[in-house]
C-alpha cells in the first residue's frame, strides 16, 4: 500500500495546532491528559479462568472436533435449554 502526500502545507498545520494545544496546555498550568484503559474485575476473572483451563480446554475442543468429524456428535438440547433459560429470563 502507498501513501501518497501530496500537500506538505497540510502537515505543517498540524503541527502548528499541537504547537498551540501545548502551549495553551502549559500556560493553564493544567496536566496534560493522557488515555487510561481499565479492566473490569469480571474481565480479569475471565482472563485467568481461561489461562488456567487453557490445556483441559484445548483437549475438550478436540475431542469435539473429532465428534463432529465422525459425526457421532450428539446435542443435549436440554443441556442447552437449561444453560439459556437464565438469560432468557432476564428482565
Amino acid at each position: 500500500m502507498r501513501l501518497k502526500i501530496n500537500e506538505t502545507q497540510r502537515i505543517s498545520a498540524i503541527n502548528r495546532y499541537q504547537k498551540q494545544n501545548e502551549a495553551r496546555t502549559a500556560e493553564s498550568g493544567r496536566k496534560k491528559q493522557t488515555d487510561k484503559v481499565q479492566i473490569s474485575t469480571e474481565a480479569k476473572e475471565m482472563l485467568l479462568t481461561s489461562q488456567m483451563n487453557g490445556a483441559e480446554r484445548a483437549s475438550r475442543v478436540a475431542e469435539l472436533k473429532k465428534e463432529v468429524s465422525t459425526g457421532t456428535y450428539q446435542v443435549d438440547a436440554g443441556a442447552i435449554a437449561e444453560k439459556l433459560l437464565p438469560y432468557l429470563k432476564r428482565p
